[in-house]
């Protein structure tokens, strides 16, 4: 339906902090063989933004305001995919998520917001269906290193001739960079969101994201813990809410590969001793991205920090057989800036270029995008997906 538009592709959010990064490596990895814009509420930023990042000036501007769904509706009608990075999208995507599932438009995003992604699904997940729309929510930090990461360690259990690992842990060994604006932002919208019982109900809920299935108990990582196997004490990772909701909805739509009885949880390992355990115990307490001095929405980094920063996230699984397998994903980037407008970038790609098959709906990464994704993240991207044993 979409084929014939105006557009490949419009940047919802252009003259946002991330949003710029989107359209800078757009431009600089795709922009002579690419038609696309740049699109929100102020046609003037949007102009001040192609001329700082050097894009040429062929390159449309288009207004267009969360507030005023018609102009959300004209923006979707004339392109292929909208890319948006703007967020909270508890509080400003719906009219854009509504218009594309309408207009079968591709639409890619940054949510890590289950909730709020469980209510799209509910509301346009037959509309995208029937029109075409292949909806992909999280295509950042959150969640493909983590979604992905599970993906490709069951492949790898598959080729060996494993039976499926139905038990995986993710454990981020190391991490430089920030968390993006955004995020903090998205965290702050949903904690108030939280007073609402129904909301509650499904932030608590690990398989909020698999309408009609819930498997088994899920350890609840909300403490620190020793992990023998690893010899490292563990933290909560403050990103699990999310990724372990999109790594089950993954399972899900796939079919269940990784098993009904699938077992998934995140921590971040802190090291061995008395060291560790403090930093354990420190980052379990912290609070800082939903306190006042958490980066606001519009700040980020440097680009030598963006450029400095790196993340390394090892995926362990077994199963009842009693086999195992280990693999970790990297990123050579500042995981919340400078690896996510990659992501972002290379995922909407993905879907318009090479993930022509897939059928419209709501989607994660995984069954939407899967092997495709991972070559164009380790060829373009900076991401490592390596078998550690």
């Amino acid at each position: 339906m979409s084929n014939g538009r105006e557009f490949d592709l419009i940047v919802y959010g252009a003259s946002g902090f991330t949003g710029r990064l989107v359209a800078e490596y757009l431009d600089q990895a795709y922009g002579g063989d690419l038609k696309w814009a740049l699109a929100g509420r102020n046609a003037e930023k949007l102009a001040a933004v192609r001329a700082e990042m050097g894009i040429a000036d062929n390159v449309p501007v288009v207004t267009a305001d969360a507030d005023q769904p018609d102009t959300l509706k004209a923006l979707a009608e004339r392109t292929r995919l909208v890319l948006t990075t703007v967020g909270p999208y508890q509080l400003y995507g719906e009219p854009l998520v509504k218009a594309c599932a309408e207009a079968g438009t591709d639409y890619v995003d940054l949510c890590g917001e289950p909730a709020w992604m469980r209510q799209m699904i509910d509301r346009y997940g037959d509309t995208a269906q029937r029109s075409g729309a292949r909806i992909v929510f999280s295509c950042g930090f959150d969640s493909i290193p983590f979604d992905l990461g599970v993906f490709f360690l069951e492949q790898q259990a598959k080729e060996k001739g494993l039976a499926p690992l139905n038990r995986v842990k993710g454990r981020v060994r190391a991490m430089k960079g920030t968390f993006s604006g955004g995020t903090a932002a998205s965290l702050k919208a949903t904690l108030a969101a939280a007073k609402d019982p129904e909301i509650r109900a499904l932030l608590t809920n690990p398989f909020a994201l698999t309408p009609g299935f819930s498997g088994p108990e899920q350890p609840p990582a909300a403490k620190p813990e020793y992990d023998d196997a690893l010899g490292s004490w563990a933290a909560p990772f403050i990103m699990a809410a999310i990724n372990t909701r999109n790594v089950h909805r993954s399972n899900f739509l796939l079919g269940h590969p990784y098993g009904e009885d699938f077992v998934y949880d995140e921590m971040i390992l802190t090291g061995d001793g008395d060291k560790g355990k403090a930093t354990a115990e420190a980052v379990a307490e912290d609070r800082s991205l939903a306190g006042e001095d958490a980066p606001k929405p519009g700040e980020g980094p440097s680009k030598e920090e963006r450029e400095n920063g790196l993340y390394d996230v090892l995926f362990v699984g077994a199963n009842d057989q009693g086999e195992q397998l280990a693999v970790s994903v990297s990123g050579d980037k500042d995981p919340g800036y400078g690896s996510t407008s990659r992501m972002i970038s290379e995922s909407a790609l993905c879907l318009l270029r090479d993930a022509t098959d897939t059928a419209g709906g709501i989607w994660t990464t995984a069954p939407a995008l899967g092997d495709k994704l991972i070559k164009r993240l380790t060829e373009h991207a900076g991401l490592k997906f390596k078998v550690e044993g």
